[in-house]
């Protein structure tokens, strides 16, 4: 048997069809029922209960699958770890973090990291929230930055920072000169939102959800900077994390305007794979960032 194996068995278990763990393991579906029927023969017991019309594993089959996961799990933290091994010999320490935070929210503190670690090499990617999760726990990453993290067995969340979320508007806006703003305000206006496909989109749903304030975004984008160039020139406004904004404001194309109905915030996170190994480069990086 091999880990290919258990990770076919463990497919069809969760799956619950043969056809899509046969897709999903890039083989035919008739590879996926000799595997099954190979593991039933070694073990000399049936793991597929096929007396039920709907798929069902036997009690066999439910101790075979938890036995698999835990292999997986365990292959996968030696995996990672060998990567980190290999790695850690050029003091490498490789980061993913969606675009908004690497590029307006990291930036400061990679520098004061590098200040008192010149030798090691920080190497930063800008991904999807989706792709950071899937490399942290492929071992590809050591290290990710995301919004609105989201709670996941194999990974530990460590707070980031807080990102203030304001009403934004282009300089010649009518709401430009004004110091707040009630919320309610924003359905009444073209309304720029980020793609509903993102955290942060659900975020700040859930936020005006909360206050019975009902928008219907004339655009929506993935990307913090289009959002802002389209804001600009459209005479719309957005919601949006200040940080993301403050080159803009400094040269007064945009302005951030805070609410009078409390203060909103983007919660963001650094997250890594638990029971990773870590070399002492990658510790102080961790410790510094969650200060």
């Amino acid at each position: 048997m091999q880990i290919e194996t258990f990770q076919i068995f463990c497919d069809l278990a969760e799956m619950k069809s043969f056809s899509g763990a046969a897709e999903k393991n890039m083989i035919s579906q008739s590879a996926v029922s000799q595997q099954i029927s190979q593991l039933e023969k070694a073990f000399n017991t049936a793991l597929i209960d096929r007396h039920r019309k709907s798929f069902g594993l036997t009690s066999a089959g439910e101790l075979f699958y938890n036995t698999c996961k835990d292999i997986l799990s365990r292959y996968e933290n030696f995996h990672s770890g060998l990567n980190f091994l290999k790695n850690s010999a050029k003091s490498k320490i490789t980061a993913a973090a969606i675009y908004s935070i690497g590029i307006h929210s990291l930036q400061s503190h990679i520098k004061n990291f590098l200040k008192v670690h010149p030798q090691v090499h920080l190497d930063i990617e800008y991904l999807s929230d989706i792709e950071i999760y899937n490399r942290l726990l492929l071992g590809k990453i050591d290290v990710g930055f995301v919004a609105i993290p989201r709670n996941h067995p194999d990974i530990q969340v460590y707070d980031f920072v807080s990102e203030p979320l304001v009403l934004v508007c282009g300089a010649q806006h009518p709401f430009a000169q004004k110091t707040s703003m009630d919320i309610y305000m924003v359905q009444y206006h073209p309304f720029i939102a980020f793609a509903r496909n993102l955290p942060t989109r659900n975020w700040i749903d859930q936020l005006l959800l909360k206050f019975n304030v009902v928008v219907k975004p004339i655009m929506e984008f993935d990307n913090v900077e289009i959002i802002k160039r389209v804001v600009e020139i459209n005479n719309a406004i957005s919601i949006m994390p200040q940080t993301t904004i403050q080159h803009e404001i400094a040269n007064g194309t945009l302005k951030a305007i805070p609410f009078t109905n409390g203060k909103f915030y983007r919660p963001t996170g650094m997250i890594i794979r638990k029971n990773r190994v870590m070399n002492n480069n990658l510790k102080s990086f961790i410790e510094l960032l969650k200060k």
